[in-house]
């Protein structure tokens, strides 16, 4: 993956939107597996213009991964996204978005993709940042078991997958030695990223805690959140959230796809959270008076 520069996302948003209408749907299962093998000209030209150059090997790498991921959605719920056209912008596109930033990090950085289902974004991203490392995190059984097998058969060395939930995770702080803890997951992440796991309170609790807290002049992680087009108010419906998880609203960025919302964290997370299993989706992290307003 080479990156050109900012790009123009405007000229982007056009060509996605293009992309919405690709005439008939794929019916056969040969002609489903001809339109993956075949990159739609629309998402090579947004992707250009989000400033992705793609090296060797990488269109064939996510061609082959579309493959599997249709493949087993005849048996497990993947994806329900039918059309394997719409597929490259709606899955690859969207997750390739984060990208550009992703990519200014250092090699051998870790990024934890929480929530992974399918591997989106987790899986588009190990295959274009081969020197930065993946964890993939899923709390079930027969998804994780496709992102396990999906990794190995893409030769991908820069992802590992964990079957686990994000609250039970985020408390893992690993074992003390001299040097310091380690092993753990808790604050251990140089960056956190998901895609459509939950409303943005909620989201905040399962993602945060895991991003590396500052550090002796080191700033923390940064948090990387794919979402629609509510963006901004999910946003103003997470200050509280933010504020209790010591995270900080960097910006949201407009995309072809959709808005990425950046966060960085500004101090440790306190130890009261994640909350026990469920008890994010359950009852968001709202100031009292959101709370009685809802």
């Amino acid at each position: 993956m080479l990156l050109r520069g900012p790009g123009d996302f405007a000229r982007a948003f056009c060509c996605a939107r293009r992309d919405a209408v690709y005439g008939s749907r794929c019916r056969s299962r040969a002609a489903i597996f001809h339109a993956l093998n075949q990159p739609p000209a629309e998402f090579l030209s947004a992707a250009s213009s989000l400033g992705i150059e793609f090296e060797p090997g990488d269109l064939e790498r996510m061609s082959q991964y579309l493959d599997l991921l249709y493949a087993a959605n005849e048996t497990t719920n993947l994806t329900a996204v039918r059309d394997p056209v719409a597929a490259w912008t709606r899955h690859i596109l969207d997750s390739l978005t984060l990208l550009p930033i992703l990519a200014e990090l250092p090699a051998d950085s870790t990024v934890i993709d929480v929530g992974s289902g399918a591997g989106l974004p987790g899986i588009p991203l190990a295959i274009t940042l081969p020197t930065l490392r993946f964890t993939l995190l899923e709390a079930t059984g027969k998804k994780a078991a496709f992102l396990r097998d999906t990794a190995a058969r893409l030769g991908l060395k820069n992802v590992r997958v964990i079957c686990d939930r994000a609250e039970r995770l985020a408390h893992e702080r690993g074992e003390k030695t001299a040097k310091g803890r380690v092993g753990g997951h808790r604050e251990a992440y140089d960056a956190v990223v998901a895609r459509a796991v939950g409303r943005l309170p909620t989201l905040a609790e399962l993602t945060v805690p895991l991003a590396k807290a500052p550090s002796g002049g080191t700033p923390g992680g940064i948090i990387l959140l794919i979402k629609g087009e509510q963006a901004a108010a999910e946003v103003a419906e997470a200050a509280y959230a933010l504020h209790l998880l010591k995270a900080v609203h960097d910006q949201t960025l407009p995309m072809p796809t959709g808005n990425i919302v950046v966060l960085h964290k500004g101090a440790a997370t306190p130890k009261d959270y994640p909350r026990r299993d469920g008890e994010p989706s359950r009852s968001p992290l709202m100031a009292p008076a959101d709370k009685k307003l809802r």
